[in-house]
């Protein structure tokens, strides 16, 4: 934490002096995000360090008398230690350039229909209850229910500190395996769905986007807002024609509101995938298996004839089945973070 402390000191010094007030927005902006940064670091550290100031007491005294009581606190105050430092060593994983954003997440139900369309509305659930578990802020934007039961397709907005940052992990596919409650004769059926994260971008990034390049079509809403979405077609489809990338938005009852969010999904998912291109280069370059694909199948869901859900890239598993779908992935995502992190085994 020194070097912390030092570096804020130094940051600090640096925003005192009048010169640093005529630099470029941006830079001022890059500077002031390290320091808060930084110092949130740092009153993390010292709230470990209070934390086990107080655990070290408490033991001290149940050496001296046997208190349940003291016991107790004891051990809760260990507990809170190693979640704050169990986040603070995760959040030191995600060291991207937008790890730290909040997250645009969208859904799509595979090929099964009905099957799939129900699969794909739990991944959601499970996505929405995580965000809430994280203290985020959970939006919907976009929302196609299927003809019969599930959802077509789904798009949220997740806003929290390192919510981009956890959530890549999850871009791929995700397959289930279970018992159809949609068919009569109770066979196993395999759906699958698919996940793609994108960072929310903010004002200082700008990402050309041609005019030419775009089919804007308009629709009405099929989620919440009363009578409203029966006469009007406020919802909004912008398709990216050189790419076929495709953002819709629908939760606002202005077009104007939701052709806005539309462009700003769009441009999110058109920097991400020229992230992904440029990782990919890279990749290539260092000769490494270690990326997270678009469409690579991440992880299976195992309802029968036994309960595990396990992730495909790192070989994680758990058979608390119901409490992941509940939204408990923190397990898995650390363990695939560390995994990307870890150093590239030689090839024998």
């Amino acid at each position: 934490m020194e070097r912390s402390t030092a570096k804020l000191e130094e940051l600090e010094f640096l925003t005192a002096q009048d010169r640093f007030w005529q630099e470029p927005q941006e830079e001022q902006t890059k500077t002031l995000k390290e320091i808060a940064a930084l110092k949130e670091d740092l009153t993390r550290f010292d709230t470990v360090l209070g934390l086990m100031d107080d655990a070290r007491s408490a033991v001290e005294l149940l050496e001296i008398e046997d208190d349940p009581t003291m016991a107790t606190e004891a051990q809760e105050l260990l507990t809170q230690s190693e979640e704050i430092i169990r986040a603070f060593e995760l959040n030191h994983l995600l060291s991207g350039a937008h790890d730290k954003s909040s997250a645009i997440l969208t859904v799509n139900s595979g090929a099964g229909g009905t099957e799939s369309m129900d699969w794909a509305s739990m991944l959601l659930r499970m996505y929405q209850r995580w965000g809430e578990r994280q203290g985020a802020k959970t939006t919907m934007i976009d929302h196609q229910p299927g003809e019969e039961a599930g959802m077509k397709s789904a798009t949220l907005m997740i806003e929290g500190e390192y919510i981009f940052g956890k959530l890549k992990a999850e871009v791929g596919v995700h397959r289930l395996v279970r018992i159809s409650p949609f068919d009569s004769n109770k066979r196993r059926h395999t759906s699958f769905a698919s996940v793609a994260v994108y960072p929310e971008l903010d004002d200082s990034i700008e990402i050309d986007i041609k005019e030419s390049d775009l089919r804007i079509d308009t629709y009405r809403s099929s989620g919440a807002g009363g009578q409203h979405v029966n006469t009007t077609d406020s919802a909004v489809r912008i398709t990216h024609m050189p790419t076929g990338l495709v953002s819709q938005c629908q939760n606002e009852r202005s077009q104007h509101k939701n052709k806005s969010t539309a462009m700003k999904i769009l441009k999110a998912a058109l920097y991400e995938l020229e992230e992904q291109k440029r990782q990919e280069e890279v990749n290539q370059e260092n000769a490494t298996k270690k990326k997270i694909e678009w469409g690579s199948q991440v992880r299976s869901y195992v309802l029968h004839p036994y309960q595990m859900v396990k992730d495909h890239r790192t070989d994680y598993e758990s058979s608390a089945t119901a409490k992941v779908l509940d939204g408990e992935l923190d397990d898995f995502i650390e363990a695939t973070l560390n995994y990307l992190a870890s150093p590239e085994e030689p090839e024998s």
